[in-house]
This record gives structure tokens, C-alpha cells and sequence, in this order.
């Protein structure tokens, strides 16, 4: 089901997740290099995205947030191999991530990256201590994940949506049950279940997403279901009989499983706000207007003097 997109900024604060959009700009837009001879192209394209967002979902509030590292984070500690398949990214891309940040900043969005923690750790912690807030007034407070990951569909609630809008692709929670089987609060326990290649989280083996969904329908969570597994075996789903032993000789790794897919909403904001304060929260995610003097000084720079005139409106 595709969410429909807000019909104006009012009380809608955008949380972005950087990196799918840098990666897409990276790899689908041709090689363009600055005056200096560096790549510049997943720039341009995550600047063009940033800038098109004002017109697919306009919002008053946003925040940006990206990786510290592209491999490891703080759930590593608690297993080695978590993303430890992934290829190292490519030099080029690297190499302009720096410039992304500072292109978000100079575009007037507040920008946000920790070493330890992911960024769908900063985006999950901005959304939980506002989870419940709203503005004063009648309008209650709408949030928006714009990401590729549908990871972070497990931070969709009556008041959030999930929403790629390079393909128009958004989800409500009807939408996360359509497409997953399960509610947004039973993503971890999902994930948990069937694992996730691309993150390199193992799940139970033998169990696919049709068996995940099944038992996640009879079973609240996770806990739940690995306190009484023998119950699953009248469950009526393919393999019953043999579920039971699968999940009590894989519990532990279902556990720690859980443990990696599940959003950190404890991630340093590095906001001068205190933590249980959501209307100063909210007040620092505030769209400001572009730095001029810090955006053509970038964009000079980089060559993408283009960026900066429309952000400006402007033909210098």
C-alpha cells in the first residue's frame, strides 16, 4: 500500500537516511569530477535529491543523518561478522561523503553522524522522544522515513510513514502488514527470524518470510514464540513438526538476531538539547534557509556552482 505523501510542511518533520541516496547517486549518475580532478557526482545527485524533497514532501522539520562508517557500528561488539561480507566501498564514494554532509548543512538542514551508531540509530532516537508529542495546537506531529532501507519500516506507527521518493514507494502500517506479513513493532522479530543478507544477520535457518509471518501472527514476538515453541507445531504451517527443535537449538542466534535488527534509540544526538525535552528537540530540527556564503563556497569549489543557484534561486 503507498502511503500518500503530506499535503503541506506543516508539523511533518522528514527523517532521511543519507547514505541509499548517496549510494544511488554514486552508482546511477555518470563519473563528474571538481576543477581538481575529484569525483563530485554522488554529490550533485544527493544535493539534487535534497533539493526536489521541498517539492515531493514538504515538511517544516527534517533531519539528515549518516554513517560514521559504512561497515562497522557499535553491533559489532556484540557480533564480529555483522556486515563483514559487505565489499569495502568504493574509494570514489568515500571521498565525497565529507562533502555530502557539509552540502546538507549548507543546504539548511540539520545533519547528524556518530562513529558508534548508524544513522537508522540517530533517525530511530529522534523519533522515539517524539514519538508521542505533537505541537502545541490541533495538528498532531507527522513523521517521515525517507530511506530505501525497509528496515526502518519498523519505525512506522499511526503517525509515520516509510517513503522512497525517487520511487514514489511509501508505507502506512497497513502497507509494512501488506508487504511483510507482520506490524511495524514485529520487524525485528522478523528479521530475527529470517535473517538479513544484506546486513549479515543470521536469523533461523529454514525459516523464510511466509513461515516468519505465520508464526509472527500467532505469536506476539519473538519471546514469545521461543518460550513455547512446541506450540507452533499445530500451527498448520509447512514443516511444523520439525519448527520446534529449529527454534529451540537456534534460539540464541534468534536472540542476537533480534539484537542487530532492532533501531537503538539511545544513539548521541549531538542536539544542545536535553534528552527529555521533545519541544526543544523538535524546535532544533527546524528547516533554516541555505547558507549562501557556505553553499557557493562548496559548491565553487566542487564545481556544482548549479546546485547553489537553484537552492538560492538565483543565475549566479
Amino acid at each position: 500500500m503507498t502511503a500518500e505523501a503530506a499535503i503541506d510542511g506543516a508539523n511533518h518533520l522528514l527523517l532521511i537516511d543519507a547514505s541509499p541516496f548517496i549510494f544511488r547517486s554514486f552508482f546511477a549518475l555518470p563519473e563528474m569530477t571538481s576543477p581538481d580532478g575529484a569525483p563530485v557526482h554522488a554529490v550533485y545527485g544527493f544535493g539534487r535529491f535534497l533539493l526536489g524533497l521541498d517539492g515531493a514532501l514538504p515538511a517544516s522539520h527534517a533531519a539528515v543523518a549518516f554513517d560514521g562508517s559504512l561497515t562497522t557500528s557499535f553491533r559489532n561488539d556484540l557480533f564480529p561478522a555483522y556486515k563483514a561480507q559487505r565489499e569495502l566501498p568504493p574509494a570514489d564514494l568515500e571521498a565525497q561523503l565529507d562533502a555530502c554532509f557539509q552540502l546538507a548543512e549548507a543546504l539548511g538542514f540539520v545533519a547528524l553522524i556518530d562513529d558508534r551508531y548508524e544513522a537508522d540509530d540517530l533517525l530511530a532516537t529522534i523519533h522515539e522522544r517524539l514519538r508521542a508529542w505533537s505541537p502545541p495546537g490541533d495538528d498532531a506531529l507527522r513523521q517521515t522515513v525517507v530511506t530505501t532501507d525497509k528496515d526502518l519500516a519498523q519505525l512506522v506507527d499511526g503517525r509515520t510513514t516509510w517513503r522512497d521518493p525517487k520511487k514514489d514507494a511509501g508505507l502506512d502500517v497497513d502497507g509494512v502488514i501488506e508487504a511483510f506479513g507482520v506490524r511495524p513493532s514485529q520487524i525485528a522479530d522478523y528479521l530475527a527470524l529470517v535473517g538479513d543478507r544484506v546486513d549479515n544477520i543470521p536469523g533461523v535457518p529454514g525459516i523464510g518470510a511466509k513461515t516468519a509471518a505465520a508464526l509472527l501472527g500467532a505469536y506476539d514476538d519473538l519471546e514469545a514464540l521461543l518460550a513455547n515453541p512446541e506450540g507452533v507445531a499445530s500451527l498448520g504451517v509447512r514443516g511444523a513438526k520439525k519448527l520446534p527443535a529449529k527454534l529451540a537449538d537456534h534460539a540464541e542466534q534468534a536472540h542476537l538476531s533480534k539484537q542487530l535488527a532492532t533501531v537503538a534509540v539511545v544513539a548521541p544526538l549531538a542536539l544542545d538539547v536535553p534528552e527529555d525535552d521533545a519541544e526543544a528537540l523538535y524546535a532544533s530540527l527546524a528547516r533554516r534557509d541555505p547558507d549562501a556564503d557556505a553553499l557557493r563556497a562548496l559548491t565553487g569549489r566542487l564545481g556544482l556552482e548549479g546546485l547553489a543557484s537553484r537552492a538560492l534561486g538565483d543565475d549566479a
